[in-house]
């Protein structure tokens, strides 16, 4: 007799498919990080504007200073006082304090703060809440270009 062999038929895989799936795949992902790292790298804008949470105007009209390490820009003239005539009589911050206090019921200042300015940003602070007036600030990283909006329309 006569045994019967059998024969058992082998399935192959082809992982090409796969394979080309996940290069496609890497190569997005490399492509998308690219982009985002591109986009991170660019110097980003910022644009302070005087609104309340509900983003209506206040009844006061903001005017701007910005601290950095070594001094403050008065804006919109960007105006800058060094640190060492901050309490002198005569510079711009002082007239700008005084400008404002005669007008403390219609104006306010908003202070841009960069991360090295905290030091000025106490000094300017201390002078301008001497004078009884309203103060605000706004953290700005080191990094972004500053602009303000002059006027805002109120409502």
């Amino acid at each position: 007799m006569r045994r019967r062999t059998s024969t058992k038929n082998h399935i192959e895989v082809e992982l090409f498919p796969f394979l080309s799936i996940l290069a496609c795949t890497i190569g997005t992902l490399i492509l998308l990080i690219i982009v985002l790292t591109t986009q991170a790298l660019e110097q980003q804008e910022v644009t302070i504007v005087a609104k309340t949470e509900n983003g209506e105007n206040r009844s006061k009209s903001p005017r701007y200073i910005e601290c950095r390490q070594n001094g403050v820009v008065l804006y919109p003239s960007e105006e800058f006082v060094s640190q060492e005539q901050l309490d002198d009589p005569n510079s711009a911050l002082q007239k700008l304090i005084a400008q404002v206090k005669a007008n403390k019921d219609k104006e306010y200042l908003i202070v841009a703060l960069r991360p090295n300015g905290i030091d000025v940003f106490e000094r300017v602070r201390n002078l301008v809440e001497g004078a009884g007036i309203d103060i605000g600030y706004e953290p700005v990283d080191s990094t972004w270009k500053l602009t303000i909006q002059e006027e805002v329309p109120t409502k």
